[in-house]
């Protein structure tokens, strides 16, 4: 049975682009008789709003969707994820970080590195300044990073390993041993404010929740490969993955929490109805 989930973040109000996604996500799994989740992923508490969360729900139900209860809240999940990381601890992948984002900026201008800084799915790649540490050194100030040239090392079957996708760009997508390392980098797998990742926290959560197909924006796409490796790394199952266009404004950039005049309460309140939603998100 196909499982479909929508996981939005209460950290604003849903917006067009959010519409789009979670009416995808529920009108795939409708089709073939499935299951449609929700998911609230707020495991970053200081930004996580009640009324943000509620609205949600509000705007989900205007679209016409429905879910499965209980809804499955990240915050509520600490021990899965902890679970996941000792996990990777174990393996030897990982190493402690106390770098600051102005620590990282400040290595990558230094005259020395000359080359230009490279950005990956998590924005600039991280210059493996604490990669010397062990786990044993690690203090409350310390995030945790995956050591991605231990993992890719780790796995001596990666050469055949990927997922599909459906969709937009369908087909097999070969994992790349040297995208992972070059591209991605070695990404935080526990921040220190929150004590789990995205990455952890959504690989962790779409295999207890028996996700079979991820459907969410193009801008996901690069991140994908670091969630397909973890998987493999924590023997949990592929999904098969779905990444749809992105809607944009008027100037051609992709929609974000603060576009207001976009969110799906400002368009109800505006006369629109769920039915225009959909035409306006029609291809």
């Amino acid at each position: 049975m196909i499982v479909e989930r929508f996981a939005p973040s209460p950290t604003g109000f849903l917006h067009l682009g959010h519409g789009f996604s979670a009416i995808t996500a529920f009108d795939a799994a409708k089709a073939q008789n499935g299951r449609f989740l929700l998911r609230m992923e707020d495991i970053d508490t200081a930004r996580s709003k009640p009324e943000f969360e509620a609205a949600i729900y509000e705007d989900l139900r205007w679209l016409g969707l429905a879910w499965e209860t209980p809804v499955l809240r990240q915050s509520e999940r600490m021990e899965h994820y902890n679970a996941a990381l000792s996990q990777l601890v174990d393996m030897g992948v990982c190493y402690p970080c106390s770098c600051t984002r102005r620590d990282i900026a400040e290595s990558l201008s230094a005259p020395q590195e000359g080359a230009a800084q490279q950005f990956g799915p998590d924005g600039v790649i991280y210059p493996r300044t604490c990669c010397a540490r062990s786990m044993a050194q690690k203090t409350s100030a310390d995030a945790v990073r995956l050591d991605m040239r231990k993992a890719v090392a780790l796995l001596d079957d990666l050469d055949k390993a990927g997922y599909t996708e459906i969709g937009e760009n369908p087909g097999w997508q070969p994992l790349s041993p040297s995208y992972l390392i070059e591209r991605c980098g070695d990404i935080v797998l526990a921040r220190r404010d929150i004590g789990t990742s995205y990455h952890l926290a959504v690989v962790v959560d779409d295999a207890a929740q028996y996700i079979t197909h991820v459907t969410r924006g193009a801008d996901m796409a690069p991140a994908t490969p670091i969630h397909v490796l973890l998987q493999r790394l924590l023997s949990l199952p592929t999904p098969v993955y779905r990444h749809h266009r992105l809607i944009r404004d008027d100037s051609g950039k992709r929609l974000a929490k603060r576009h207001d005049a976009l969110a799906l309460r400002a368009l109800r309140d505006a006369g629109w109805t769920a039915q225009d939603v959909r035409t306006a998100v029609k291809p």
